[in-house]
């Protein structure tokens, strides 16, 4: 009887770079139907610029093989641009997208899993991030109604933590807010202003204000519909 390999070892398979681009292309069609003629447009209208440039110049295979990658290439960037925007599409208006979009930060972040303030009436949240650049409270909720919590949690907060930088962002589609899609850039341009042994203290400080315990959507994360970049490289 023959064994399953894999099973017995124990060992988990690894999701092949095609599997990826794949299920991105797949999520992004279904809120973005037109993004199949939009790749085959861009990779056939690259092969057509190359196979005129080798009427020109000539040989044109040689332009044309040249031609071939490039427009693998920007078929990909535009599946990953589109299913990026396909992704925070989904998850926009949820219970703790904004802390699904966080998540994408590469390093130099942390931020709570749990929001730190909520209004049980209304659900408007609020977490909190710590990095070099000091604390950053980022609500979620309307612009005119969610000012007040985030208020009170910055007042909260700037009890406890000595004077370090607190930045407000309110993430949403209203005057003075930051669109979803946005945020991860947003706080990733905020300057430093603290050393490591500062984000450090604060860290412990911030520790002892805890956070307020409820569920966040599950599987938001915008990064796990996106093709990955080693992925789309070939590796």
């Amino acid at each position: 009887m023959a064994r399953d390999t894999n099973a017995s070892s124990g060992k988990v398979r690894k999701t092949r770079w095609y599997h990826q681009v794949w299920q991105a292309y797949q999520m992004t069609r279904q809120s973005d139907p037109a993004i199949t003629w939009l790749i085959l447009a861009v990779f056939f209208g690259i092969v057509a610029v190359a196979l005129v440039i080798g009427l020109i110049a000539g040989p044109v295979v040689y332009f044309l093989l040249l031609g071939v990658p490039f427009a693998l290439l920007g078929a990909m960037f535009v599946l990953a641009r589109r299913a990026e925007t396909a992704a925070y599409t989904r998850i926009a208006g949820q219970p703790g997208s904004s802390r699904a979009a966080l998540g994408t930060l590469r390093r130099g972040w942390t931020f709570t899993e749990e929001p730190v303030a909520v209004d049980p009436r209304t659900q408007d949240l609020v977490f909190r991030g710590l990095g070099r650049a000091g604390v950053v409270l980022v609500s979620e909720g309307p612009a005119p109604r969610v000012g007040r919590l985030l208020e009170a949690e910055r007042k909260r907060t700037a009890r406890v933590i000595s004077g370090a930088p607190i930045t407000l962002i309110q993430v949403g589609d209203g005057e003075g807010q930051v669109p979803l899609r946005k945020l991860p850039r947003t706080v990733q341009k905020l300057r430093p202003q603290l050393t490591k042994q500062e984000v450090a203290e604060v860290g412990k400080r911030l520790t002892a204000l805890g956070a307020v315990r409820l569920p966040v959507p599950k599987g938001v994360d915008p990064m796990r519909a996106r093709p990955d970049r080693k992925g789309m490289r070939g590796r």
